[in-house]
């Protein structure tokens, strides 16, 4: 039986998880979505990296690791939620994950499926239709394929994942976060435009020249400095 304390990690966990995908969707509405996701890793790269130990493995497992769960999930995600994808939506269909990850784990890491694992899945197979019938008029069928794309991506990092065995989560999630900048940077120049980048740029100067100063009477007012 789970204590409290388990529970309450569980509820922050499932709240978080709700949380991104509204946040991404916010996101979007103000940036493309490769150069959304080169900031995203750039943030969660930087200034960690100088605080968290490099975890000790080889670095083809750390570019197999952020190519896959990190790069490709979030590329494809951040397409799909970009070209009409519902962030509600989007966080279901991404859990095709599981699907996936069975797949493949049966083919390179030659895992044999369990009774239950096939029941479990089954069942939730049979939910996710579910609700993507009762939410699919307000999804795009490329929006759709994306998003599996991106399952896709996800159930391949599980896979790199497993074959590294005991690693330390933490340095690996955020040393991994060096990788996909620099292919959302090149995809966001090559197919976003430099002049996409550069109106995003000069949109957020904008928004950061604002300044709030205060009255006489000490009213909050608000100013733009042009």
């Amino acid at each position: 039986m789970l204590s409290p304390k388990d529970l309450l990690l569980a509820l922050v966990v499932v709240i978080a998880w709700g949380v991104n995908f509204v946040v991404i969707k916010v996101g979007l509405h103000d940036m493309p979505p490769m150069l959304l996701g080169a900031l995203r890793f750039t943030l969660a790269a930087f200034p960690a990296v100088f605080f968290v130990r490099r975890p000790q493995l080889p670095l083809r497992w750390l570019l197999a690791y952020g190519l896959t769960i990190s790069f490709g999930q979030f590329a494809f995600l951040f397409s799909a939620m970009y070209v009409g994808m519902p962030a509600g939506l989007a966080s279901l269909v991404l859990q095709a994950q599981a699907f996936f990850t069975l797949g493949l784990a049966s083919v390179f890491l030659h895992e044999r499926f369990r009774v239950q694992n096939v029941v479990g899945l089954l069942a939730a197979a049979a939910g996710l239709a579910l609700i993507g019938l009762q939410g699919g008029h307000s999804m795009t069928t490329a929006g759709f394929v994306l998003t599996l794309c991106a399952a896709a991506s996800w159930a391949l990092g599980n896979i790199v994942t497993k074959r590294l065995g005991n690693v330390d989560l933490v340095g690996l999630v955020v040393w991994a976060s060096l990788i996909p900048p620099l292919p959302f940077f090149a995809l966001s120049y090559a197919f976003e435009g430099p002049q996409r980048i550069a109106k995003v740029r000069i949109s957020a100067n904008v928004t950061a020249d604002f300044g709030n100063v205060t009255d006489s009477a000490g009213l909050g007012v608000a100013r733009c400095r042009l």
